[in-house]
């Protein structure tokens, strides 16, 4: 009886105790598992954000300007650099052309700006017009052709505007005889450089030229840019203007031959300035606008 109590107590005993540790060791097992499932548990993804222009502030739109206008002037320059070679190469083209003899009606020379004409008839030199101060333009042996004046005088001088009454017609037309030196601007200091009675010259069309800003209407006789409209009605001639061809020049008379054929084309330099302008201010907008990159 004894022995059967005491194999029932250590029995009852085992059980109890093995209860205990697989309590125990479940229960570390399933704390174990938490932890293992909580270290290993991923992340959400993060959506990539693609409303990276919400972060531009308005000043930044502002600041956006500086390139988008530097682009604009740039393609701007694009057009006047094709406008500009088109107008030399129709400058050049007129030029080249063989003179023909001034029309019967003048108003066709409003069409002819830098085509050749040919006249007759002769100068009325007391009254006489000026145009400058001007340099003189060198056109082939032009320079030394009058024999009036050094090197030392070419830098300022005036272009003398004569009427010349056409031969056969009752028309007066402004001719440009050409250049001299300041020095010789008074008529009774070149009588040789004068020419009396009827003669043939070739001159080139030239229209009116628009006032320049801030420059001052003419003082007396002497004007400073071609406002042929004021010279005819000072005159009371026809408002049509001739630039004497280099082949008019007399000796110690003015220089003929003082029609500027070429024209300033530096819109290349001006396209390359705006366009590198306008691609550096975009690079330094997007490193100080939309990466927020600082200096």
């Amino acid at each position: 009886m004894f022995q059967f109590v005491k194999q029932a107590v250590v029995t009852t005993t085992s059980s109890a105790v093995r209860c205990s540790l697989l309590t125990t060791i479940g229960g570390r097992t399933a704390s174990q598992r938490a932890v293992h499932t909580k270290r290993i548990r991923v992340p959400p993804p993060v959506k990539p954000r693609n409303d990276a222009h919400l972060k531009i502030t308005p000043f930044g739109w502002v600041l956006l300007a500086i390139p988008a206008t530097t682009f604009g002037l740039g393609c701007w320059q694009v057009h006047r650099k094709q406008w500009k070679e088109e107008l030399i190469r129709n400058l050049e083209t007129r030029m080249r052309l063989e003179a023909r003899p001034i029309p019967e009606d003048l108003t066709e020379l409003d069409d002819m700006e830098y085509q050749k004409v040919t006249v007759r008839g002769h100068f009325l030199h007391d009254q006489e017009l000026h145009l400058g101060p001007r340099a003189l333009i060198q056109d082939g042996d032009s320079k030394t052709a009058g024999g009036l004046f050094s090197q030392k005088e070419t830098s300022i001088g005036y272009l003398v505007i004569t009427p010349f009454k056409l031969e056969g017609r009752d028309d007066t037309i402004l001719i440009n005889r050409g250049w001299v030196p300041k020095r010789y601007l008074d008529p009774a200091t070149r009588p040789e450089g004068q020419p009396r009675g009827t003669i043939a010259l070739e001159g080139v069309v030239r229209l009116p030229e628009n006032r320049p800003q801030f420059t001052p209407n003419q003082r007396g006789a002497i004007f400073m840019y071609r406002d042929v409209p004021r010279m005819a009605e000072i005159r009371r001639t026809s408002p049509y203007f001739l630039d004497a061809t280099a082949a008019a020049t007399v000796p110690h008379g003015p220089v003929g031959g003082q029609t500027r054929v070429t024209l300033r084309n530096e819109h290349l330099s001006y396209i390359m300035t705006w366009f590198s302008l306008s691609g550096f201010t975009a690079w330094l907008w997007v490193r100080q606008v939309v990466r927020g990159k600082s200096f």
